[in-house]
């Protein structure tokens, strides 16, 4: 491990170099073909560029969660967004409330694009659904899937975390 920590800790060199390096320096010759080594670069988000928020497990809540979003979109510059993550954060988190256990945490992230994270306790996965004309839900995450540029969900050791993507306009960066 020290000898990979030493490769790479060449600052300032291509990930592709660092990688073929790391392999020339560490494994034999020749080296087997099933090798493969992956790295990436992350960075630190500045701390006003992340919001976190505990929702109280109660649907009234929804509202005070909306009108908090809308606040810091405005601070962040971000008003053409401010409709459209407002619908995307009322849906997100009145299924958490609806379908999940808590506890419920909303986080944005201000970024490339805009992200919606919306974290619950239970390990069930959201289902798309084509609700009826004659039905009174199941339109939510259909509205969201129409509304975001991408959206998931990711599983984590204490449940999952719905993630959607918005793309910021071109002034909003």
């Amino acid at each position: 491990m020290s000898r990979l920590g030493g490769v790479l800790a060449q600052r300032g060199l291509p990930l592709d170099t660092l990688c073929a390096t790391a392999v020339e320096q560490l494994l034999p010759v020749p080296q087997p073909d099933d090798v493969a080594l992956l790295l990436a670069r992350t960075h630190e988000l500045s701390a006003d560029h992340v919001v976190s928020w505990e929702v109280p497990p109660d649907p009234a809540a929804v509202a005070g969660v909306r009108a908090r979003t809308a606040r810091l979109l405005r601070t962040w510059g971000l008003e053409e967004l401010q409709m459209t993550t407002e619908l995307i954060v009322s849906e997100l988190v009145t299924n958490a409330l609806r379908h999940a256990t808590g506890p419920i945490r909303l986080r944005l992230l201000r970024q490339s694009v805009l992200i919606c994270e919306v974290s619950d306790a239970s390990s069930t996965s959201p289902r798309l659904r084509h609700a009826r004309t004659t039905d009174e839900g199941g339109r939510g995450l259909f509205l969201v899937a129409q509304l975001t540029h991408r959206w998931g969900t990711r599983y984590t050791p204490e449940g999952k975390i719905i993630w959607t993507e918005q793309e910021l306009p071109a002034t909003g960066m």
